[in-house]
């Protein structure tokens, strides 16, 4: 079965920036649901996507959202959060967007896991990562419902909240104290994530699977900030913080207003490995190495990745 129209919550965001206009590209009929639409009025110009005001935490929203939809999307997560808003975004609101599938007779749901979720963490990120997935997983084969979940490592490319974030670290000081220093990753091409999405809508393969998405490369977080100085031309001094002096820097970069660099939660998902060792699924191509790519740290302005989703949509 094509599916041809298709609600993405979470489409403002990061990935969904680059996913809906894969989709648009593709000629698929998008839905995506915000808060405010003048925040993301710039997928409203891409042809076949419409922007809508909703409360996607509301159940008899998601029931007007869901109404004749052929598939949905789920990309919600957030990095930052109490106990509460981690369980809201992570475990709720998966579980009502399947509920709200089998009632509103959608046969077919993708959403984003985690690479690294896991039940037993100490990163509350992690935990409620592990518990929605098996939520959806579980009433996907309870209620006959078409579900595929992708874990992605982190996630990069232009409008990321990773390496740009890094990036204008690096150019605030010449000397950066840096927690979590041997911390391993494996970082995934936002592109290749945007792709593996669009080719499991269709695929019937991919039903009831669970996909883990990592790029070619494996690097400490150490590797990966030296990476972001040389690319911006950076001289830079990176000193290392050992396990006690990283936990501290975490806590104390919680009390910082506004962007958070580090949490204590994020402290403790960097205790496990963030890579995969089987490698990117062929069954949606080869992974993009973050070499390729890197250059797009050297873009500025917030406007920066318009023209590239308008291309990508053929406008």
């Amino acid at each position: 079965m094509k599916h041809e129209k298709i609600c993405v919550i979470g489409g403002g965001g990061f990935v969904g920036h680059h996913l809906v206009s894969l989709l648009a590209a593709r000629g698929c009929r998008v839905w995506v649901p915000t808060r405010r639409r003048q925040r993301i009025i710039d997928l409203a110009v891409l042809p076949t996507v419409e922007v809508v005001e909703a409360d996607v935490h509301d159940p008899a929203a998601l029931r007007q959202l869901f109404r004749d939809m052929d598939a949905v999307i789920n990309l919600v997560g957030i990095l930052h959060g109490t106990p509460a808003e981690f369980e809201r975004a992570h475990v709720e609101l998966p579980r009502r967007i399947a509920l709200a599938c089998n009632e509103l007779g959608v046969g077919r749901l993708l959403h984003m896991s985690a690479l690294g979720a896991d039940g037993a963490s100490r990163s509350v990120y992690q935990q409620t990562k592990a518990r929605g997935e098996a939520e959806v997983m579980a009433l996907g084969q309870a209620k006959g419902l078409a579900v595929t979940a992708f874990r992605p490592s982190v996630i990069f490319g232009p409008g990321d909240s990773f390496l740009s974030l890094f990036a204008d670290l690096l150019k605030l000081a010449p000397v950066v104290p840096l927690a979590g220093a041997g911390a391993r990753f494996q970082p995934v091409y936002v592109g290749d994530v945007a792709r593996a999405f669009a080719l499991a809508l269709d695929e019937p393969a991919t039903y009831g699977q669970v996909y883990s998405l990592c790029g070619p490369g494996v690097y400490t977080l150490a590797d990966l900030l030296r990476l972001t100085a040389r690319t911006l031309g950076l001289k830079r001094w990176i000193i290392p913080l050992g396990r006690t002096q990283s936990y501290l820097f975490a806590r104390l970069m919680e009390l910082k207003p506004g962007r958070k660099l580090m949490t204590r939660d994020n402290y403790h998902a960097m205790q496990t490995d963030n890579v995969c060792p089987e490698g990117f699924p062929t069954l949606f191509g080869q992974p993009t190495a973050l070499e390729a790519v890197i250059d797009y740290l050297r873009g500025t302005g917030p406007h920066r990745g318009y023209d590239r989703y308008r291309g990508m949509a053929r406008r």
